[in-house]
């Protein structure tokens, strides 16, 4: 028997990186995926990747009638949801001197805004006795230059973890949060203009943590997995660091 035999999930930012590879763990324990990304392309090789048990729904989370048509399609597909993995997020490394309200705006609206109505919205369906991963970052307990508006974002879903974990007690859904630390996905190298810019800030990130690497997003997905499943049916409002020990040591 697999752990989540029979469960239905969504996850956003599902088309690459941390996404692609929980809802890869998540197919692989039993459950049926759907999976939302900006990007058609993008969207159509992830579910060729995933293979089975996923449905594709391009969206962006910032959009709130898209965020609609996914869960009009899981309503019409499936009829309920048992898990969301809230993934989706982007990054823009910008100084406070250089910032602009456009900067500001873009950031929050995907990261925070569009993570709290692609939970709020999915409400109707979520059962009781779910699970709800919101992807956050380490970043959120560190300071690292050009990253203050993102960090700030990361923040607000820790604290919607909390209050959310809190409000949904009495039907038994758990609300936890993941914080990871630099992993390797293809938001590094969106960051910076050039492969070499981007290599060196892996060597940075890997020469300031503790286990000295960055991380995998098999790991990620890992640790999504845990909180998704009963194997975490005790913990809920927590933030599950998984950062090589780079806030913790």
């Amino acid at each position: 028997m697999t752990k989540l035999n029979g469960k239905i999930a969504v996850v956003t930012g599902g088309s690459s990186g941390i996404g692609l590879a929980a809802a890869k763990a998540l197919v692989a324990e039993g459950a049926y995926v759907f999976i939302t990304g900006r990007r058609e392309s993008e969207l159509a090789k992830a579910k060729a990747e995933i293979g089975r048990n996923v449905t594709a729904v391009q969206g962006d989370i910032a959009n709130l009638a898209d965020l609609d048509r996914l869960y009009e399609t899981v309503k019409k597909e499936k009829g309920a949801l048992d898990i969301i993995v809230a993934s989706a997020g982007i990054v823009e490394r910008v100084s406070l001197a250089a910032s602009t309200p456009e900067h500001f705006d873009k950031t929050f609206n995907v990261n925070a805004r569009g993570t709290f109505f692609t939970v709020q919205k999915a409400l109707p369906l979520l059962r009781n006795g779910s699970s709800i991963v919101l992807v956050s970052s380490s970043l959120h307990m560190k300071g690292f230059p050009e990253y203050g508006v993102y960090a700030a974002t990361k923040a607000v879903i820790r604290s919607f973890a909390r209050s959310w974990a809190a409000e949904f007690k009495d039907r038994g859904i758990r609300v936890n949060s993941l914080s990871p630390g630099a992993v390797e996905t293809p938001i590094i190298q969106s960051q910076f203009k050039t492969k070499e810019e981007a290599d060196g800030a892996r060597q940075f990130f890997a020469s300031v943590t503790p286990l000295g690497r960055i991380g995998k997003v098999n790991e990620m997905a890992k640790a999504i997995l845990f909180l998704a499943s009963d194997d975490s049916s005790y913990s809920t409002g927590i933030d599950l660091v998984a950062d090589g020990g780079i806030t913790q040591l």
